[in-house]
């Protein structure tokens, strides 16, 4: 019989104790040490263990004991189940070890390929740092490295296994926080059918969930085969008051945006920027909606801005999805032969198809949104108020809400043959294998403005003899065909359906990654030792990954109001070998039941950057039986992805200080800075311009130009890391069925790759004298101003986190009335630093936004016959917050690096979850459930982006959940 068949069952039982996590996923109120209650049976005491060979996460090396060096948590079917979540991706981001996501679902991007997507940050060190496989294999990921975990299906796992170290010189690039693998059903007998609906209490955020596995199997094949579709509707901001404003309920009026929905006028400078009074239609709206307009053509129906009358402005959050819609359709076939007992041959397919729908506020325009090629309100257009006079306007238009949707296609296939044979009486493995990926994005785009389209419905226009306002003049008319004028003042009532159609701008782009695989393993024992056989692994590994990225055409070129960007495309290929060696020293000798060390090592080429080597030494210690202490030491690193060294870039718009600004810049007081502007024919009181088209009035101010950001980078080398672990497991027999664990880690990464900013390029050529920043950016001939700045990516910086993680799961004896199980999952983060130079200083932010040094999640669950039930808690602990208002400071003295002094602490929060389920005699199981019971709300932020709850990614907690799930066996 096939080793991993044979084994599935003890791999369960064991993997708790042997990596001492008996820990809960706190909401489902089970963790992965309840197996032995829920998953399997445990074994008669009389009975005799069936001792096979199994891979566990984290080492190639085959083994009868499933104890290892590194800190492992496992997840089962029977614990996704209890979470009453329906995505891999929700499931996982509540760990404690999973920070906040980079993409989340109440992230306001629209333009990134990766937004709908679902992605775990492990340790808060970023999702590209997470390497994901399935089934052992590296699963399909984007141009810039995140795999979206959205595309496999929740119904068919058998266990998640997270490795929660650095696995570098096992598994490769991208290991550095950790591995994520999932381990899918490969052998089912029968058929089965599932059923899911839930909803937030306020009526929205419904998920539905279909999902039918079929599968046959004996001793020679198993096939199995599975279909799952799933759709979740939108969340809106507005429907609840802690995200229906910026800034939250209590300053409603601060987070206000300063370009309404009305219109607003100002004369055009000679500079080409906006002059004089600023007047504001009349209008009957208020700005959480739309009222009515006054007539845009007489000047009577204006007031002068800047009467702090909030009715002038908007909040945008009124359009925002607070989480988009989303669906998901899958299919996944499996299959197993045994050719004969030494050779069996097994294949896996996938294609996932998942469309998302993302929705922000109309684009907030004026005339310089695009300085290099600005829109006026002509002098002569039939709406202008002041004929003759060329205007500088200012109009959010909410009538064209910006939408995005996200067609991504998953593709997977891998095949192989895998066997055993004898060398000397000792048991090899061996498999070779090919693994392809393939991932499509479709982006569609609409509510963005065509800019060449504007600026003719902006141009003359007049009042044609059939009472219709033309484009064009009297004498030289322009047809409806070609042009339709636009009432920009007259605010949202003004538009017509004709003039929306004709200046929106509707986007198509195209993304696509590959990759291919070709791997070959070997493992089996050398010759024994006085303590134990010396354990060998070693592989190879040849990887090809290409891909591109494709943007609009009309996007790219800078006509709308959409970011340009350049397009993408590259390619590069590897090759790897590793070895691994376990080795026991002493066994079954007093204070030392255990002491053996393991020792892995891989090599990498990279087409694009050369080569690196990578290793690992653990150790495991047994004092006495019940106690097992670990550690590790671990080299990893991540290559630069096809975005990092390839990657076309796209427009920012940044707020940087020119050098050269007469007034803020070095050139004030640094006569070189001086000298060098004057020789670029600059005059010596040259003014920066603000996007306002005025000199600016304060250092870092947003510019009118756009950057070209994320230029890749071919000259970009591997980041590197050094990952530390130690703890230990104690499982007393004088307490049977408890289990404890504490495990100390430490993660630091060099060579980071970053992002420059703007300043720093203009701050490389003007003061450090470097030719090369200089090349990086121009400057307009008539206005002097910075143009065409091309902001890359370097090998720059640190990032480092340390902390511990605790653990205890207690299976109390079966009582009369029914099974308990009690879990704690806890961890305490005591450093998060990083580190933008080698010379800058290092800035800490354990204890801010997203990163309180405690999270905890706890439960406890109970079976009897054919009931259980589940409670659980999920704890984020307390975090300071930047003091932005008057009155909300309760540490003004705090000082920080990262916003100076004065913090707002927000205390901690407790999430409650509750479940029942229940076996019927037809052999269906019926579950029902509430997340987050009492409806906790999650505290307002405001120094992460100027924002809300939001940051938080409330999708799972921003009302009470209420699920229920039906599942038929056949």
């Amino acid at each position: 019989m096939n080793s991993h068949n044979k084994l599935a069952a003890h791999h369960l039982r064991q993997t708790a104790l042997a990596v001492g996590l008996g820990l809960s996923l706190g909401m489902i109120g089970t963790g992965a040490l309840a197996q032995n209650a829920q998953s399997t049976q445990a074994p008669d005491q009389g009975q005799a263990k069936e001792l096979s060979t199994v891979t566990v996460t984290g080492s190639r090396i085959h083994s009868v004991d499933v104890e290892t060096a590194q800190p492992v948590f496992t997840l089962t079917q029977a614990d996704i189940q209890k979470t009453g979540l329906v995505s891999v991706g929700d499931i996982l981001a509540n760990l404690t070890v999973a920070g906040a996501q980079t993409f989340s679902k109440a992230s306001v991007l629209t333009s990134n390929p990766e937004q709908g997507g679902q992605y775990v940050n492990i340790r808060n060190l970023g999702e590209q740092r997470t390497l994901v496989l399935v089934n052992g294999k590296r699963w399909a990921s984007s141009l810039a490295g995140f795999t979206d975990m959205s595309t496999i299906p929740a119904a068919l796992i058998e266990r998640i296994d997270i490795l929660k170290d650095g696995a570098s010189s096992i598994y490769g690039s991208d290991a550095i926080a950790g591995v994520i693998n999932i381990i899918l059903k490969d052998h089912y007998t029968g058929a089965e059918a599932s059923a899911y609906y839930g909803q937030n209490q306020a009526g929205d955020g419904t998920k539905d969930a279909y999902s039918f596995t079929m599968g046959t199997s004996n001793e020679k094949s198993s096939l199995v085969f599975g279909a799952n579709y799933t759709k979740e509707g939108p969340v809106w901001a507005s429907k609840r008051k802690a995200t229906s404003y910026t800034y939250g309920p209590n300053h409603a009026i601060d987070g206000l945006s300063g370009t309404g929905p009305w219109g607003r006028y100002r004369h055009v400078s000679p500079t080409g920027g906006a002059t004089g009074p600023n007047q504001v239609i009349n209008h009957t709206g208020s700005y959480d909606g739309v009222g009515v307009g006054a007539d845009s053509r007489n000047p009577a129906n204006y007031h002068a801005a800047g009467t702090n009358d909030p009715n002038d402005y908007f909040n945008p959050t009124q359009q925002m999805n607070l989480a988009g819609s989303n669906e998901l359709k899958s299919i996944f076939t499996n299959g197993r032969y045994d050719i004969n007992e030494y050779v069996t041959f097994r294949a896996t397919g996938m294609y996932a198809e998942r469309d998302n729908q993302r929705q922000i506020a109309g684009y907030p325009l004026n005339s310089l949104t695009q300085a290099t090629n600005p829109v006026y309100i002509s002098g002569g257009s039939y709406y202008n108020p002041e004929p003759g006079t060329d205007l500088f306007f200012y109009r959010r238009t909410i009538e064209l809400p910006r939408v995005t949707r996200n067609n991504v296609k998953s593709y997977h296939f891998d095949a192989g043959f895998e066997g055993s044979f004898d060398v000397g009486g000792r048991v090899w493995n061996w498999d070779v294998g090919t693994n392809y990926n393939k991932y499509d994005v479709v982006q569609y785009g609409s509510g963005n403005l065509n800019l060449t389209n504007l600026k003719q419905a902006l141009g003359p226009s007049f009042l044609n003899a059939a009472g219709q306002v033309q484009c064009g003049t009297a004498a030289n008319p322009i047809a409806f065909t070609q042009c339709v004028p636009f009432d920009i003042l007259g605010g949202p009532s003004a538009s017509t359906p004709q003039a929306l159609a004709y200046i929106n701008s509707l986007s198509q782009s195209t993304l696509q990654s590959v990759s291919k695989e070709y791997t070959a393993n070997i493992t089996g024992g050398l010759f024994d030792l006085p303590a134990g056989e010396v354990a060998f692994a070693a592989g190879y590994e040849h990887r090809k990954v290409s891909g591109y990225d494709l943007p609009d055409q009309l996007s790219a070129s800078g006509k709308t109001t959409d970011l340009a960007a350049g397009a993408t495309h590259g390619k590069y290929n590897t090759n790897e070998a590793y070895v691994e060696f376990n080795v026991p020293l002493l066994r079954d000798l007093p204070g030392v039941k255990l002491l053996s060390v393991d020792i892995a090592s891989r090599y990498a080429h990279y087409s694009n950057f050369g080569s690196t080597t990578n290793n690992k030494y653990s150790f495991q210690w047994k004092p006495i039986d019940d106690m097992l202490v670990r550690g590790t030491y671990a080299e990893g690193f991540r290559a630069p992805t096809l975005d990092d060294f390839s990657g076309g870039g796209s427009q920012s718009f940044d707020k940087y200080t020119d050098p050269c600004d007469s007034r803020f810049g070095a050139a004030a007081t640094n006569a070189g800075v001086a000298a060098k502007c004057a020789a670029q024919g600059l005059p010596a009181n040259f003014r920066q311009l603000a996007t306002t088209g005025l000199p600016i009035t304060g250092p870092n101010t947003q510019s009118t130009t756009a950057y070209n950001a994320g230029v890749g980078n071919a000259s970009l080398t591997p980041e590197k890391s050094v990952s530390k672990t130690a703890g230990l497991v104690y499982s007393p027999q004088w307490v049977p069925g408890l289990d404890v664990s504490a495990d100390w880690y430490n993660i630091k990464i060099t060579n980071v790759i970053t992002g420059i900013t703007a300043n720093y390029v203009l701050n490389q050529c003007y003061l450090a004298n470097s030719a090369t920043y200089c090349g990086q950016f121009g400057r307009d001939p008539g206005t002097g101003q910075v143009v065409g700045l091309n902001r890359g990516n370097v090998n720059m910086g640190m990032l480092s986190t340390e902390g511990w993680d605790f653990g205890a799961h207690y299976r109390l004896p079966e009582f009369g009335y029914g099974k308990f199980t009690i879990n704690l999952d806890a961890n305490y983060l005591s450093a998060y630093d990083t580190q933008s130079t080698a010379d800058a200083d290092i800035v800490g932010y354990a204890g801010q936004w997203s990163l309180p040094r405690w999270r905890a999640n706890a439960g406890v669950d109970w079976s009897m016959g054919d009931f259980g039930a589940s409670w659980g808690l999920r704890y984020y602990g307390a975090f300071r917050d930047e003091c932005v208002f008057d009155g909300e400071c309760n540490q003004p003295n705090y000082e920080g690096k990262n916003w100076g002094t004065g913090a707002n602490r927000k205390g901690a929060i407790v999430f409650h979850d509750v479940s029942a389920r229940y076996n019927t005699p037809w052999n269906g199981s019926i579950q029902a459930g509430v997340n987050n019971v009492f409806g906790k709300k999650r505290p307002i932020t405001y120094s992460v982006g100027n924002s809300d709850a939001t940051s938080y990614d409330p999708a799972l907690d921003i009302d009470r959940y209420f699920f229920v799930r039906y599942t038929q066996k056949f």
